[in-house]
């Protein structure tokens, strides 16, 4: 099992980085290998199993709370060190954040990640990525993990571009989902059956001078 080889020469890598330019989001299918999907569908549902995953908040700090009534995913985030598959996935964002940087100049530090459970009847209300008082994450990026999905099974991610014209992917294993985290208003609409992905942000040092 290895995961691609994501230099910034790489046409994906290429693609990725033009769309951003261009439009602000970019979607990629066939990210990663076959292998490495399952392995990772596989540690998501094991995690669950074994109870490791948690209800989602929304805000931050202090104003961090559960409501169900605005998403209702499961979450656990990723370390380095807990897996083989982990570690690929995390090194191949990796070569993706350089390859931002060398591209864009982003100026993007590091990467955070976890992985994201949608139990039937789950979704994720409209919202941006980006806190109003923390602009750290400045891209984010969405890798399914899920095979056979169906149109009938729901739960799309929809994307807000240029203010209201909405776009919907379906969140078929191996599809990569990348965004401006402040610019791009989205939602995951209900899922008719068990949902898995790896949500993460490529992040920039803040403006707090701490």
């Amino acid at each position: 099992m290895r995961a691609m080889n994501l230099t910034p020469e790489h046409p994906m890598v290429d693609a990725i980085v033009d769309d951003l330019a261009h439009r602000g989001w970019t979607q990629q299918s066939l990210f990663l290998p076959a292998p490495l999907i399952r392995a990772l569908a596989d540690e998501c549902r094991q995690r669950a199993v074994q109870g490791e995953l948690s209800p989602a908040s929304v805000g931050r700090g202090a104003g961090q709370e559960v409501r169900e009534a605005i998403r209702g995913d499961r979450i656990q985030w990723l370390e380095r060190g807990q897996s083989e598959a982990c570690d690929l996935y995390l090194d191949a964002m990796d070569s993706l954040r350089q390859a931002l940087n060398q591209g864009l100049y982003l100026g993007l530090e590091d990467y955070e990640s976890h992985f994201a459970l949608y139990p039937p009847g789950a979704f994720y209300r409209r919202h941006l990525d980006r806190f109003r008082d923390d602009d750290r994450r400045a891209v984010s990026a969405i890798l399914y993990l899920n095979e056979d999905w169906q149109p009938q099974d729901g739960g799309q991610l929809r994307l807000y571009l240029d203010g209201e014209q909405a776009l919907d992917v379906p969140p078929v294993a191996a599809c990569l989902v990348v965004f401006l985290s402040g610019d791009i208003p989205h939602e995951v609409l209900p899922t008719g059956r068990e949902r898995l992905s790896l949500t993460g942000w490529f992040r920039r040092r803040g403006n707090d001078p701490f």
